[in-house]
């Protein structure tokens, strides 16, 4: 009698065939479990950022922001949206020189949102100047142009759950997603309107640390918030020349030049060229902006030192 032969082959196959459906069944329920599980955030997204400057002396001057819900279930989840503010002294020179502490300010219920055109809840919130002063206990006396309030909103969902600035993830909630949750309106003193800005002569003074900083001709200063001004210069014109915009605002009497990487060294990648506030600030008179002085520090990066640099802008 002849003995049959077992196809052990054959047996290992199947039971490894087996084996591989039965990790992908297993592995799929472990998937949908997972899925069916997690717990997704919720984002307060900027429609639109209305007023983010709070003029010193102008009763209605406000923070405004128009803010859509986006959540699960089209933002149905969200219970109400908390509003808490702070202040930051940025000038010692004028008030207590401290900082305040962000509290709860307001709440905002959903009983008050309206559906945008995505079919999402939306709101748009003010808070005035005066309000938030006597918030924090500061006075207009005690304020000066640079002064911030800090305003974080913090979603509330119904389960509890809250989201805010420190769950934000950064570049994909507060870039992607324009939900930064937290804003920081800043005090200005008002300028009228049309007031510097037009056809200005600019001259450079003195040589920064590559000699011609920006090309001596006629720009035009244009407004780019209330107190805001941008000139589209041409730089370093020895170079061959490079369409810049120069930045500076104009905050209660003096002139504030923000940080400016302008993206161009001297050596592939060195150290770029930087523009910044300098050591001294310069002025202006709110009732003449016929000739305008500026001062900024040039950092010359991987191209030569620091240099205060001076120009003259005189209106044509």
């Amino acid at each position: 009698m002849k003995k049959m032969k077992i196809n052990t082959k054959f047996f290992a196959v199947l039971g490894l065939i087996s084996l591989m459906f039965t990790s992908c069944d297993e592995g799929d329920a472990v998937v949908d479990n997972v899925t069916a599980n997690t717990e997704r955030g919720a984002i307060l997204r900027t429609v639109e950022l209305i007023s983010n400057e709070l003029p010193i002396g102008v009763a209605d001057g406000s923070f405004m922001v128009e803010l859509e819900v986006q959540s699960e279930e089209n933002g149905t989840l969200v219970n109400s949206v908390e509003v808490h503010v702070g202040f930051r002294d940025n000038t010692d020179e004028v008030g207590p020189g401290t900082d305040v502490d962000q509290q709860l300010f307001a709440t905002v219920d959903k009983s008050t949102f309206t559906t945008g055109e995505f079919g999402l809840p939306r709101f748009t919130y003010s808070a005035t100047l005066p309000e938030m002063l006597a918030f924090v206990g500061r006075t207009e006396a005690e304020i000066t142009g640079g002064d911030q309030f800090e305003v974080r909103f913090e979603l509330v969902l119904d389960d509890g759950r809250r989201f805010s600035f420190a769950q934000n993830s950064g570049t994909l909630t507060g870039s992607y997603f324009s939900s930064p949750f937290l804003y920081t309106p800043t005090v200005i003193c008002p300028i009228p309107e049309g007031a510097f800005t037009g056809m200005y002569s600019l001259v450079q003074e003195n040589d920064g640390p590559l000699g011609t900083t920006f090309e001596n001709g006629t720009y035009e200063i244009v407004a780019t918030g209330g107190t805001s001004r941008a000139i589209d210069v041409n730089a370093y014109p020895q170079f061959g020349g490079f369409a810049r915009t120069f930045l500076f605002e104009l905050i209660c009497d003096s002139f504030k030049i923000g940080d400016v990487d302008t993206g161009l060294a001297c050596v592939a990648g060195g150290a770029a060229v930087l523009y910044g506030p300098a050591d001294t600030t310069t002025t202006y008179d709110i009732n003449d902006d016929s000739v305008i002085v500026i001062t900024f520090k040039e950092t010359g990066g991987s191209c030569g030192p620091e240099v205060d640099v001076t120009i003259t802008l005189t209106k044509v």
